[in-house]
């Protein structure tokens, strides 16, 4: 006899929201202002599964494409510090990236982050480095645009990480890796306890 599934969690929301990852003062504060702002930020969900994706796979080079407040790039620095790695994170908006190096450099990171203010379309084609790891969180309609760059700028066995894919303008780009022999993809849809929004996709791919 096959033995019944158990029965999934009541109220899984309010069940899983219970165990959002611990984080510091500086990361509660700038949720805060995210909220107060409308800032997108990926928040602590997201942010601790890049943490780990960029620990486990050893990340010394980082690409991030969107800073904002920094909020993401805090976790990509920790990720990688240990292995005196550096996230290099594209910015188009000089506001933002002010106030981002002033929270790198309140988190203890700021050695291990360098902020290019421009538009990251134009910066990505005037890259020459080659990545361990790149996480995309720019404007939705631009990630197809950014998707050949990211194959040129990432290794093989690198990882992509693109934030939002559950909005309509990252299917273009959802449609691409998916059909593309130089991706091994998977896109998830999930609660994302203060992420922006809580509930939409993430989609992880590997260069082959």
């Amino acid at each position: 006899m096959v033995p019944e599934m158990s029965e999934i969690v009541d109220n899984p929301e309010s069940y899983f929201r219970q165990y959002i990852p611990h984080r510091d003062s500086l990361l509660i504060t700038l949720e805060e202002q995210a909220q107060q702002e409308n800032i997108p930020i990926v928040g602590p969900v997201v942010g601790e599964l890049l943490f780990l994706l960029a620990r486990i796979t050893r990340a010394k080079r980082i690409l991030e494409l969107g800073t904002a407040t920094g909020y993401s790039a805090i976790f990509l620095a920790k990720a990688c510090k240990i292995f005196d790695g550096k996230v290099i994170t594209m910015e188009n908006d000089p506001e933002m990236a002010i106030r981002a190096r002033r929270h790198f450099q309140n988190a203890g990171v700021e050695n291990n982050v360098e902020i290019r203010c421009g538009d990251a379309l134009v910066e990505l084609a005037k890259t020459k480095d080659i990545f361990d790891f790149i996480f995309m969180d720019i404007e939705k309609e631009d990630y197809i645009r950014a998707l050949p760059h990211c194959e040129n700028l990432l290794k093989t066995g690198g990882l992509l990480v693109a934030d939002n894919v559950g909005f309509k303008d990252a299917d273009p780009f959802n449609q691409a890796v998916a059909k593309s022999p130089k991706w091994r993809a998977v896109s998830l849809f999930a609660y994302l306890p203060f992420h922006s929004p809580e509930h939409d996709g993430v989609c992880i791919a590997l260069r082959e």
